[in-house]
């Protein structure tokens, strides 16, 4: 397996917390991050490569995404996750993120790589590795937080294969049951990480992440440092 940022698994993490009044406010930060992150990357590089979120909490950032102006030509985008549902169902994140962002920017057709959860997880998972494996490190991934601790598809109590780019779920504790996720070692293969937090029903999961609870964020761990942005509901006493 490719391993293009290599990292001292047994140094401790080194997480940002940053505190937003609201989830409006926690949507313009990462909207700023991200455009900002996409400029460093495109001169030193030539593009910029980012892996999506899926759930409710990124929406409003693609949308403000959708209103700026960027060198979208010079950009790729990747999934974090996809559910196994027909192509153009309105559950998919991807369908979510061309209907906020994605049809509203000029972005080249063959620089958005959706995961192919129509084919069903293992055969998704397979053909979508391919396609990893070559990007890597990602510029920026961008996660979410679940009220369960779960991120992508990365569900807390299962195992998550630590070596594995890409890999089938056959057994997500919420419909639709098969998934298909980016695995700990394509997340963490990044040279931004990027978390958003919103709302009060994620107090509790945003308190064990902060206990030491073994939530999968924990397992993701870049070379670089992990930034949060929560909003106050979230953060609770922070």
């Amino acid at each position: 397996m490719k391993n293009p940022l290599p990292k001292k698994q047994d140094a401790p993490q080194e997480i940002r917390w940053h505190i937003g009044e609201n989830a409006a406010a926690v949507s313009a930060e990462a909207c700023r991050r991200i455009l900002l992150a996409a400029e460093e990357a495109i001169a030193a590089r030539g593009w910029f490569r980012m892996v999506l979120a899926g759930g409710n909490t990124p929406e409003a950032t693609y949308e403000l995404l959708a209103e700026g102006a960027a060198a979208w030509s010079r950009w790729e985008i990747f999934f974090s996750d996809e559910r196994c549902l027909p192509r153009g169902d309105r559950r998919r994140n991807s369908v979510m993120a061309r209907r906020a962002w994605l049809d509203r920017a000029s972005f080249p057709p063959e620089n958005i790589h959706p995961i192919p959860g129509e084919l069903g997880a293992m055969e998704a998972a397979r053909r979508y590795a391919i396609q990893v494996e070559p990007a890597l490190p990602f510029d920026l991934v961008l996660l979410g937080l679940g009220e369960d601790g779960h991120t992508a598809s990365l569900f807390p109590g299962h195992t998550h294969p630590e070596g594995d780019l890409v890999h089938p779920v056959f057994d997500a504790p919420k419909p639709p049951a098969e998934r298909v996720t980016l695995g700990v070692a394509a997340l963490s293969s990044t040279r931004h990480l990027l978390v958003l937090v919103c709302g009060e029903t994620k107090r509790q999961a945003v308190a064990a992440w902060r206990r030491g609870a073994d939530l999968p964020i924990r397992h993701i761990r870049p070379p670089g440092p992990l930034d949060v942005l929560a909003d106050r509901p979230a953060a609770g006493d922070r």
